[in-house]
Formats: C-alpha cells, sequence, structure tokens
C-alpha cells in the first residue's frame, strides 16, 4: 500500500474504533460507600498514545474492558469520559477547545462485587477527585442535524440474520495472514489491508470495507442501525446529528468521503497527520459551505440512502464545564 494511502487507511482505523466502540453503557442503581460514591479502588491514569499511531503501529488500545476485577480504558478523551460517566452524548458537553484532544490510558481495580453497570458513578468520582471536574447543567438550544426520511423514501438494504455463533467444540478459525487484531474495549476489531483500502469485522456490528478510489475514502458497513448512523454522522459534520426517524433496524450502508472531509473529521478528534493535505491546520472551507447539503460529500452520501440531514435548532441537555485540569493529579 503506498505510503499516503497508508496513512490515510490508518487515521480511518482509529476514527472506526473510536465511532464503533464510544458506547455509553447504562446504568443500575449502585451500592455506595462511606463516602457516599461509588469509587475505583486503585486508579492508574497515563497520557495515551495517539490514535493514529496506535492505528500505524498495528496495535490499538481503544475503549472500555470491563473483567470483574479491573476496567481498563484506552485511548479516551476528557470528553468522552465525562460522556459515559454522566450519560450524554459528547455534543451535550461544553468545555475547553482541548477536551476532546487531550487522550487518556486509565487502569482501574473495582470493589469486590461491583458490576459493570455501576461502573460510570465511579468514573464520576474519579473525574472529581483526579481531574477536579465540577460543572452544572442546562438545557440549551442547539443547533443540530435532524436525521429525517427523504421525499423518495428510504433507499437502503436490510442486513441480513447474523451467522449461527461457534458451536461448542468447533475448531476456531485460524489468524489469517496479514490480518491485525485490534483489541477495542471487550470486543475485538479484525483489519486487513487490501490493494486499495482495507476491510475491518467488528463483533456484533458487522463487516466494514474501506477503500480509495478517486480521492475518495469509500466505507460500505454490512449492519448498522439509523440511530448508530446518526452518531457516526456526528464525527463527520460541523453539528450534532439527532435520528428523528423512527426507522427500526439494521441496514447496509455506503459512506463516500471527500479527502478534505476525512481529514476534517480526523482533526476533530485531534489528530495530527503529517504529510496530508492541509496538514493539521483547520479547513480552509467557509463555514456557510460546510453546512450546506450539496457541499460535502457526508450529505451528498446521506442523500443517496434516502435519508437527510436538516438542519434545526432543538433543546438539550447539557453539561457545562466550570473546571477540569488538563493534567490528573499523579497516580
Amino acid at each position: 500500500m503506498p505510503k499516503m494511502l497508508f496513512r490515510f487507511a490508518g487515521v480511518s482505523f482509529a476514527l472506526a474504533a473510536s465511532v464503533a466502540m464510544a458506547q455509553t453503557p447504562a446504568v443500575a442503581p449502585a451500592a455506595v460507600s462511606a463516602t457516599g460514591a461509588l469509587a475505583f479502588e486503585v486508579a492508574t491514569i497515563k497520557p495515551a498514545i495517539p490514535l493514529q499511531e496506535q492505528a500505524m503501529s498495528g496495535k490499538m488500545h481503544v475503549g472500555v474492558n470491563w473483567d470483574k476485577a479491573r476496567v481498563d480504558i484506552g485511548g479516551m478523551s476528557l470528553q468522552d469520559l465525562i460522556a459515559i460517566a454522566y450519560k450524554v452524548k459528547p455534543h451535550q458537553i461544553s468545555g475547553p477547545d482541548w477536551l476532546n484532544i487531550e487522550r487518556f490510558d486509565i487502569l482501574a481495580t473495582v470493589p469486590p462485587g461491583s458490576t459493570r453497570e455501576q461502573m460510570p458513578e465511579m468514573l464520576q468520582s474519579l473525574l472529581k477527585e483526579r481531574f477536579k471536574l465540577t460543572f452544572h447543567k442546562e438545557a440549551k438550544d442547539h443547533q443540530i442535524y435532524a436525521l429525517i426520511v427523504g421525499k423518495g423514501g428510504l433507499k437502503l438494504k436490510e442486513s441480513p440474520p447474523d451467522p449461527e455463533a461457534p458451536k461448542e467444540g468447533d475448531v476456531p478459525a485460524k489468524d489469517e495472514k496479514g490480518v491485525m487484531t485490534i483489541q477495542s474495549g471487550n470486543s475485538q476489531m479484525q483489519v486487513k489491508q487490501t490493494a486499495n483500502g482495507a476491510e475491518m469485522k467488528m463483533g456484533g456490528a458487522g463487516q466494514m470495507k474501506m477503500v480509495m478510489e478517486d480521492g475518495h475514502m469509500i466505507m460500505e458497513m454490512s449492519k448498522m442501525s439509523i440511530a448508530g448512523l446518526a452518531e457516526a454522522l456526528s464525527r463527520f459534520v460541523d453539528k450534532p446529528v439527532v435520528d428523528m426517524t423512527d426507522v427500526k433496524g439494521d441496514y447496509q450502508m455506503k459512506i463516500q468521503l471527500a479527502m478534505e472531509d476525512l481529514m476534517n473529521m480526523a482533526r476533530a478528534q485531534g489528530m495530527q497527520i503529517p504529510g496530508a493535505p492541509g496538514g493539521g491546520a483547520p479547513s480552509s472551507r467557509p463555514a456557510e459551505t460546510i453546512a450546506d447539503p450539496s457541499g460535502t460529500s457526508v450529505f451528498q452520501s446521506v442523500q443517496q440512502m434516502g435519508l437527510k440531514l436538516d438542519p434545526r435548532k432543538a433543546p438539550l441537555d447539557t453539561i457545562i464545564v466550570d473546571h477540569v485540569d488538563k493534567t490528573p493529579t499523579e497516580n
């Protein structure tokens, strides 16, 4: 794979892992400690290796991994951590510009008998104690894109049923040559480089195929819900995307990204791409062009699926960060 193409593919691996694994766990009633809040027993916090460097090395540490005795959080920004801890989407958090750039690895032991559903409360304690997070909540009007069905109706094909799970005693498939396995939280993503892109398989999320054609990154997903698409699209455009379709089920989808849009998406995730067009600088495209449905490859891809991104204003509960330290207190 040519050097520049491999660099873009590496960026895409990191973004795909970020989109696929940034999941907010549900919260169940939790036992409280003597201080009134559940907390990790011991937690080590370190700066994470940049996502694009992880992807290029073939070893990625992204997401949340829970094994009953400890929790291993990899490559997450403070914005991601706050979203998980307080059950909100990243676009419902208002704070300093670097909130989505600085990323951390956290390895923590949990109190005996704790469950994964109690992890957000422990994360709240960590954010308050180690990052000195303080905030207040407001219902604020946000500029959003409502994801709705277009006038011509939905133009998506439903995903076929999942294949049967391997039976006990079945011989596991051997690792295929040239396949990179990425541990992303409690799931794995397998990435295979091809002549002009890559193919990825994600547990429970079907297969994603990415190829470079005529200066575009084409992403084909074999299984994705409309709600999942809205979550992913929020990473690609300049406003949060809210699913207002009421469409259920999983579908086969295709998104075509022009290189400028791909780089803008990478920069929004805090990535620096040496040698890429525009380097690490913001896009030179005027804001009104970015918001124009005919102005980017993302909007065009959405329209081809029989959907539409409709600019609207909507009230959303918002966490307003009053203070947070950029560097956590010592381990």
